[in-house]
């Protein structure tokens, strides 16, 4: 499968502009004097704070599913008056994958439009695997209040909204497979993220390590990176894998793509700081009753880019939990785009009402908690 961005060749897919980020990516971290040891060092606390523990949790997710041979889209479908909690539910796990297949199921007509809504409004995309990380006791508190408000949320829509989107003639949501077997990538980027695990949860327990088997963390983990680049630049996948590829290839290829974004904002964030002299801290400080609202607004975006970013501005204490929250609850990640090819009304619709209560609770935590969990 390619498209307008894609080349086939004989050794795989080759993506010009990811390739071109690769290689800005590289020639960043190969830099001379501060700029190449601050890229280095913050690729580095990307890989084991943030890469690693979504590489585990991928891992553990997608193995249990082939273990078991659990479908959840057949679940769902039958699940008829738990749809909307279960589409909650789904949404509210790390990832875009759970919100994608409540979608899908709308399009084919096994779950109701309330459904959609609750997805959408739980989910947090990949925001959450890099919350998961860094603060827990954040995700604790954020993850749970927004499968509560999807599930509300998606009771009140199908209480009050009459409309129906489906159409007659639908996108399928089917996507290809890759060679369907373990590649040796794959078991490379596992064999470098248990490593990376074993320090990254050290640091959690604020424990420093330096080296592991007589090797620089930092050799380990730029390593890894840039295998993960490497995935990333060449492959034919967009965001999300197919059930049908191993669960060491999905978690390579979904760690690849969850961590570019993640990196992007390490840098975005840190190079601001360093080299462009600008204070973001005061810089919000002077707009702050308008953040929980700009937190909402960036939710709106497609993608989930955008959302680590607004979560690598929280987790720097830029801006305040209420901003947070209130993206958390607006955006719906990497589920967006296959929401709209699927179906185009349906997305917007559900996404317009998913602001309501991300204004709302955005707005109450800044309000009546301003300083929590800041």
């Amino acid at each position: 499968m390619t498209d307008a961005t894609t080349i086939a060749t004989p050794f795989g897919v080759r993506r010009p502009k990811r390739l071109l980020v690769l290689a800005i990516m590289a020639s960043l971290a190969i830099a001379p004097g501060h700029l190449g040891a601050l890229t280095r060092e913050l690729m580095t606390d990307a890989y084991v704070q943030v890469s690693v523990f979504v590489a585990a949790t991928l891992l553990l997710f997608y193995g249990a599913e082939r273990l078991f041979k659990f479908d959840i889209g057949e679940v769902l479908s039958n699940a008829k008056g738990a749809q909307v909690p279960l589409a909650a539910l789904l949404g509210s796990t790390p990832g875009c994958g759970g919100a994608v297949v409540v979608v899908a199921a709308y399009s084919s007509g096994h779950v109701g439009f309330g459904a959609v809504v609750a997805t959408l409004t739980a989910t947090m995309g990949d925001a959450a695997f890099l919350l998961l990380a860094t603060r827990p006791d954040a995700a604790a508190v954020v993850l749970p209040l927004s499968l509560a408000i999807g599930v509300l949320s998606g009771w009140i829509v199908d209480r009050f909204h009459t409309v129906e989107y489906r159409a007659s003639t639908l996108a399928s949501c089917e996507l290809a497979p890759l060679i369907g077997k373990t590649r040796p990538q794959d078991v490379a980027y596992l064999l470098l993220a248990i490593p990376g695990l074993y320090v990254g949860a050290l640091q959690l327990a604020q424990i420093e390590v330096g080296h592991i088997f007589g090797l620089p963390i930092m050799w380990i983990a730029l390593v890894g990176t840039f295998l993960g680049l490497s995935i990333w630049a060449t492959s034919k996948v967009s965001a999300m894998t197919n059930a049908k590829d191993s669960p060491l290839t999905r978690m390579a290829e979904e760690t690849s793509f969850i961590s570019v974004w993640v990196i992007g904002a390490y840098l975005a964030y840190d190079y601001v700081a360093e080299f462009g002299g600008l204070d973001l801290e005061l810089l919000f400080q002077s707009v702050a009753p308008l953040l929980p609202l700009l937190g909402v607004l960036v939710g709106l975006i497609p993608g989930c880019g955008p959302q680590v970013l607004v979560t690598t501005l929280y987790l720097n204490g830029i801006i305040p939990f209420a901003a947070l929250m209130g993206n958390a609850v607006s955006n719906d990640g990497d589920a967006l785009f296959p929401a709209i090819a699927l179906n185009p009304k349906a997305a917007i619709v559900a996404t317009l009402y998913s602001t309501i209560p991300a204004v709302i609770i955005a707005y109450t935590f800044y309000i009546l908690a301003p300083g929590f969990m800041n």
